[in-house]
């Protein structure tokens, strides 16, 4: 026989050894980790339960208040092209009835089709287009006398018409920084004067100013831009400390660069194609501009929460606070961009559009930008391609 035991084989002497009940204090241990897991499986749960809670919450609370602009009237001023299109898509996919109003009959007559044909509206019955000149006041009130007597009182109003004119200060005029205000400042004065009036008898309405980061820090090359939209900030942010008391909602915005394909319809001064470059490819560079579309919904979320201020993109947030708290940082950053820009002429030339000095545009321009300046109405596709 074998001096070693068979594997199968037991130790009956020491067999009870293994058969005694674990000792008092591992059978605590065994409870304590089984309660834990259990615990920790209804934490799990709880937290899950809580996060679906929450996310369901969420959705319910954005469209009670999509509701909220369901059958309301909504003017935008600028309308028939670039964010302003994008603008009375937003509002009327929220269920809006939208006002479309500019200067430019024909564009607005193509701006209200391509509406219609996206389904943005439910119909030609959610839509008035009027052509007016909103730098006369007399336009501006008649403009919303025509909306009041066809639906009632004006509920949003959201002042965005404006231009932009491109280049170095020596080659701009003083008739320059008079359009530019009379277009980016006067354009929303007079509207906001009109509408006022009847949302202070109401005790309510929304009056939504399109300004710009332009308007928060001074940016080379565009002074008579700036200048009007200091303005613009400024007038809003009054408005919106006499207003607040009063049950209307004023909405500063303040965007950074946007691919709505508007530098087509910029001017440019100076060195017209150097200047149409470094504008076009800023504007339209995803990742330092933002989508049209991105911008409206942001905008549109900001009516719906009743904010006070938004800056659309991450860049433009972070410019406007610092030129707030280090002024003089600020100044010393725009003088080194102001370095590399063009230098200004001296033949007194007269500004020129952006689509007219397209050539040698930089591609991402020639790409994003043109198909943003046909998508929001920048160009007409139909004259284009015939």
């Amino acid at each position: 026989m074998s001096a070693y035991p068979r594997r199968n084989s037991i130790d009956y002497a020491h067999a009870d050894e293994f058969s005694q009940p674990f000792p008092r204090f591992m059978r605590g241990t065994m409870t304590l980790a089984k309660a834990a897991a259990a615990g920790g499986a209804a934490v799990l749960g709880l937290a899950a339960l809580g996060a679906a809670a929450t996310v369901a919450t969420a959705a319910a609370a954005r469209r009670r208040r999509a509701e909220r602009l369901r059958g309301k009237t909504v003017v935008i001023t600028g309308s028939s092209r670039g964010l302003g299109l994008a603008l009375a898509e937003e509002f009327g996919r929220q269920g809006a009835r939208i006002v479309l109003t500019a200067r430019d009959a024909d564009e607005l007559t193509r701006a209200h089709q391509l509406l219609l044909d996206i389904d943005a509206v439910a119909g030609p019955q959610d839509t008035l287009v009027i052509p007016a000149d909103l730098r006369k006041q007399e336009d501006a009130e008649e403009l919303i006398r025509r909306v009041t007597e066809s639906w009632g009182p004006v509920d949003v109003l959201v002042n965005n018409a404006g231009i932009i004119t491109v280049g170095p200060v020596e080659n701009q005029s003083i008739q320059d920084f008079r359009e530019s205000m009379d277009s980016n400042f006067f354009t929303g004065l007079n509207c906001t004067l009109s509408a006022l009036p009847a949302m202070l008898k109401r005790k309510t309405g929304t009056i939504v100013n399109i300004t710009s980061i332009g308007g928060k820090l001074a940016v080379p090359h565009l002074l008579p831009y700036t200048a009007s939209k200091f303005a613009a900030v400024g007038f809003s942010e009054g408005l919106h400390a006499e207003m607040r008391s009063k049950g209307i909602h004023v909405l500063t915005v303040c965007p950074g660069l946007m691919r709505t394909g508007s530098h087509v319809n910029a001017m440019f001064t100076g060195k017209a194609e150097r200047e149409y470059r470094w504008f076009s490819l800023v504007a339209t560079t995803p990742g330092l501009s933002a989508s049209a579309r991105s911008a409206a919904r942001r905008i549109v979320r900001a009516v719906l929460s009743r904010e006070t201020e938004i800056f659309i993109t991450p860049q433009a947030e972070l410019a406007g606070r610092l030129s707030q708290l280090s002024p003089g940082v600020t100044a010393t950053a725009m003088s080194l961009v102001n370095r590399v820009l063009p230098d200004p002429t001296t033949d007194g030339a007269q500004p020129v559009r952006g689509a007219d000095v397209r050539r040698r545009e930089p591609a991402v321009a020639g790409v994003v930008g043109w198909n943003a300046a046909r998508r929001y109405n920048e160009v007409d596709v139909a004259a284009e391609t015939s």
